[in-house]
């Protein structure tokens, strides 16, 4: 691995990987060599159109900014967080006692009843909840979740090859894959001298699943540390879609693709009276995928680092460790 360090996260087109030949196999390497070093790349044509994702935003901010008890009608708790409305203080980052500053909803996988017959995998989803108040709600985050999905397909086959893998290996294990596009607010905070001194926005963490692709947030705050233990702000063009390594896909390569650890930082206290959105979608895996570490990423200089586990029990584990779900 090369000792590149970073002052801030490249950029890739995707177009480039749809062309083929010599553009192709660049795209493979720039996106590798980023993931392997710093684990976030900016990618620009991933489909989701700028008049989208504005529309999209607007609705997330419709929903949130409803009552309180409006809010909590879409709210269930015994999904684990995995559906609906999350409300705050309900997650706490891993090794964190105070809750992060946030609440958040949940789109899971897109699919009609009938395909649960002949999907097992579809058949442990909860059904998506969605809020009757702002309608356009479920319109644009079903279209957003699709979209990302597409383009998460496309990264993970050039991901494949960047590996040496077949380019196709990632394809039947994220179809009708357990992903997630959260909805997240940031809510403002009228009195932040009474907050507790660890408080912040998201407290730093890696993100669970495969990769992360997360469209601009409103405002800035999103941070990532680097290798030598500096953190760097995060920053994407307007067109671009920021994609990080989650902790399964670090798993399954034996940490040769880096999960980053990283957070979203307090503004100063003069801003923290504003709100911040921000919507990323966490590409998941069906359930039944083998984490175990491939064995063409383990060597004398690189022995294995994990145990064994499925992408669903890691899951499970993960989110017991974030308060969402009783042990």
């Amino acid at each position: 691995m090369s000792d590149i360090l970073y002052d801030e996260v490249p950029s890739v087109d995707l177009a480039d990987f749809r062309a083929g030949g010599e553009r192709k196999a660049k795209f493979v390497q720039e996106l590798g060599k980023a993931w392997e070093n710093i684990g976030f790349v900016a990618v620009k044509n991933h489909g989701l159109a700028d008049n989208d994702r504005d529309k999209l935003y607007s609705s997330v901010q419709d929903f949130f900014q409803l009552e309180e008890d409006t809010k909590r009608k879409y709210e269930n708790l015994e999904l684990a967080g995995q559906r609906g409305y999350i409300s705050k203080g309900r997650e706490t980052a891993k090794g964190f006692k105070t809750p992060d500053l946030k609440e958040f909803y949940h789109v899971g996988q897109i699919f009609e009843e009938k395909d649960k017959a002949t999907d097992s995998a579809l058949m442990e989803y909860p059904d998506n909840i969605f809020p009757k108040e702002t309608p356009e709600f479920e319109k644009y985050t079903t279209h957003a979740y699709q979209t990302l999905e597409n383009s998460g397909k496309e990264l993970l086959q050039a991901a494949a090859l960047y590996l040496g893998l077949e380019e196709h290996y990632f394809d039947n294990k994220i179809h009708n894959g357990n992903s997630i596009l959260r909805a997240i607010h940031y809510f403002p905070i009228p009195n932040p001298e009474e907050l507790a001194p660890d408080a912040v926005r998201a407290a730093a963490h890696g993100d669970i699943n495969l990769i992360t692709l997360l469209m601009g947030a409103s405002a800035d705050g999103l941070q990532v540390l680097r290798r030598d233990d500096k953190w760097i702000p995060i920053t994407a063009l307007p067109e671009q879609v920021v994609v990080n390594v989650g902790d399964m896909l670090s798993r399954l390569t034996n940490n040769k693709l880096k999960s980053t650890i990283h957070r979203v930082v307090n503004p100063p206290k003069d801003k923290m009276n504003t709100s911040r959105y921000s919507i990323p979608f966490f590409m998941h895996p069906r359930s039944e995928m083998d984490l175990t570490c491939l064995d063409n990423c383990i060597d004398a200089q690189n022995p294995k680092q994990f145990e064994d586990i499925t992408a669903g029990e890691f899951l499970n584990e993960r989110l017991i460790e974030l308060g969402l779900k009783k042990a």
